[in-house]
């Protein structure tokens, strides 16, 4: 494992995940967004600060970075380990490895998707946002982990 690709590879995925999520973010799950609806519908499932009006986002923030950083170490050090195994310039390994990621996303959502009673909306737009997330995040962390380690293409 590269702890340079970890540590500040981790932070440029987090980085871009969290800079496309502020899109996603409005288009998707905003008080205007295409979930609005289905979110107020299903308001017992959320966080009090997200049922606030407005949504204390701000709130919720510190939980959300710690998470989204640990995981993004998470990711870029799975990446670190398996990216000699993908084949491609530096952002096609990335982008593979953003494709990877989000079938990830997908096998977990699919296992909570029978469990939770969510309408079918909420996990079709959470997956399509995560999808995006993904892509972009991988194909980032594909370029800056070449630079900060290169690997042979």
């Amino acid at each position: 494992m590269n702890w340079k690709i970890v540590f500040i590879g981790g932070v440029v995925y987090y980085l871009a995940m969290f800079l496309v999520s502020f899109g996603t973010g409005y288009v998707i799950h905003s008080p205007e967004g295409i979930l609005a609806e289905t979110y107020r519908a299903t308001a017992a499932f959320w966080r009090p600060e997200l049922n606030a009006v407005p949504p204390d986002m701000m709130a919720l923030m510190p939980m959300w970075v710690t998470t989204g950083l640990i995981g993004s170490f998470i990711g870029a050090g799975i990446y670190s380990v398996v990216r000699s195994s993908l084949t491609g310039g530096a952002w096609q390994r990335g982008l593979k490895f953003g494709v990877i990621a989000a079938l990830f996303a997908l096998v977990n959502a699919m296992g909570y998707w029978g469990v939770f009673n969510l309408p079918n909306q909420i996990w079709q737009w959470w997956l399509i946002d995560a999808t995006v997330l993904h892509l972009v995040g991988g194909t980032v962390l594909g370029i800056v982990a070449q630079k900060l380690a290169p690997v042979g293409n």
